[in-house]
């Protein structure tokens, strides 16, 4: 039985090269057209933008990544546009067009990615408010703004480098809100100098905004984005009092979050991790975890950018080959053992300096859309609270709409944390069900 690549970002670009590289002919599946993931997201035939543009000062890294993948390409059982929407014990269900597959495996590797963390706000479900990332696929997919004069509010390292990238292109950015205060960072300068050129690229994001005159305010509460019908502006506070943004879209996004749901349905192990606030699956160094076969690596495990998925997609990949039994290079191994290493201590800092705002998450007003499938309010939420999460989901149906919790779980668990008055871990975390994304009936029937 073959090894399954799940995922064709950083990680799992590089976990199909060790896995080539040790003769063996892995299945890739990618729900994209192509490789690259969001970081390095390919744009479609005929985009005019340069990669210079697309992708900054990472551009490098960019076209590293998609020119080993084409060499690949011959090498590998590449299966683009395909959704994997379960995992069974050595199986597969995927989606492509219309037609459902099930592929088996020995080993797969789930390279998943992540996604924006929201803190709903109100107005956060007009027309014009994108997440952070949402916006960079525009940018990068479609070579368009989400709007003509774009608020961004949220903090990490994503807030900078959306605006940037958008000021770069020419779009007006009206403001910069981070929800961190300076303090906050400066507290970390030491930690996060071991970022080295990309703790300096971030500084150069920050100080070109400010040189081009982007009013920038940190520490801020946002209050509400406010329209009737479409984005007009948001409202926000500081110590010196209420202040409002004229706007016709805005961008938020409070880090990022692993797309943990086919570690969940492989039956993977979870452990709470306080820094990050969050459900990770649990793993060792080497990318294995207590499930025989399943393998993790990237930003689908643990939050630390197209960097340390590279190390990680290629490290699982070597324990791949080991537990085949096929010949490994230990001098490789060792390399990457190394260098994440020295990475873990940078992100580290980084999640220390770049907080969850979880005060704010749990404090919202009662009338606050929190679960925005099914419409369901904060106060709702606070109104049905019980001491399990999955036991409030089932009183108030919230999670069980299109996104499976993967928008509003987070803030959710604030919200009945602080309603229970416990710890956040306390109320546990939203089981996930397949399908993960929403397939047609009939191929959910004959799977």
């Amino acid at each position: 039985m073959t090894v399954a690549v799940v995922g064709a970002g950083p990680a799992g670009t590089r976990a199909a090269e060790v896995l080539v590289q040790a003769g063996l002919r892995p299945v890739v599946i990618d729900e994209a057209p192509d490789n690259g993931g969001r970081i390095y997201q390919r744009p479609p035939a005929g985009f005019r933008r340069s990669d210079g543009d697309l992708y900054g000062t990472e551009a490098h890294k960019a076209q590293a990544l998609h020119r080993r993948f084409d060499q690949l390409r011959g090498a590998i059982d590449l299966r683009a546009s395909t959704l994997v929407w379960d995992v069974r014990p050595q199986q597969l269900l995927t989606l492509r067009d219309g037609r459902s597959e099930t592929i088996g495996f020995e080993q797969a590797i789930l390279c998943t990615g992540a996604m924006d963390r929201v803190i709903p706000l109100p107005g956060w479900t007009l027309p014009g408010v994108y997440t952070l990332g949402g916006a960079q696929v525009a940018l990068k997919t479609q070579g368009c703004a989400i709007g003509q004069a774009v608020a961004f509010l949220g903090t990490g390292p994503l807030l900078w480098l959306v605006a940037y990238q958008y000021a770069k292109a020419g779009a007006r950015v009206a403001a910069v809100l981070d929800t961190t205060d300076f303090a906050t960072k400066a507290w970390r300068t030491g930690g996060l100098l071991r970022g080295g050129r990309t703790f300096l690229n971030g500084l150069r994001y920050v100080g070109w905004l400010r040189w081009r005159g982007v009013r920038i305010v940190e520490g801020v509460v946002p209050e509400a984005i406010e329209g009737d019908g479409e984005v007009t502006g948001l409202r926000y506070r500081t110590r010196h009092g209420t202040h409002h943004i004229a706007c016709d879209a805005v961008g938020i996004g409070w880090g990022l979050k692993p797309e943990t749901q086919l570690a969940d349905l492989a039956g993977v192990s979870f452990a709470f991790d306080p820094v990050q606030r969050g459900w990770l699956p649990v793993r060792n160094e080497a990318g294995r975890t207590d499930i025989r076969g399943i393998y993790l690596a990237g930003d689908g495990v643990r939050i630390g950018g197209a960097d340390v998925a590279e190390l990680a997609g290629a490290r699982v990949a070597w324990a791949v080959v080991e537990d085949r039994g096929l010949p490994v290079d230990h001098a490789a191994v060792a390399r990457l053992d190394r260098a994440l290493q020295r990475q873990a201590k940078f992100r580290q800092a980084l999640d220390r300096a770049f907080p969850y705002p979880h005060r704010l998450a749990a404090g919202m007003a009662d009338d606050t859309i929190l679960c925005r499938c099914e419409a369901i309010t904060a106060g709702a939420m606070r109104a049905a609270a019980t001491a399990e999460v999955n036991r409030t989901k089932a009183l108030t149906r919230i999670g069980m709409g299109r996104c499976q919790g993967r928008v509003c779980g987070p803030a959710a668990a604030e919200v009945l944390a602080a309603a229970l008055g416990c710890p956040v871990e306390q109320v546990g975390r939203l089981r996930g069900q397949p399908p993960v994304k929403p397939i047609p009936m009939r191929t959910a029937a004959a799977g």
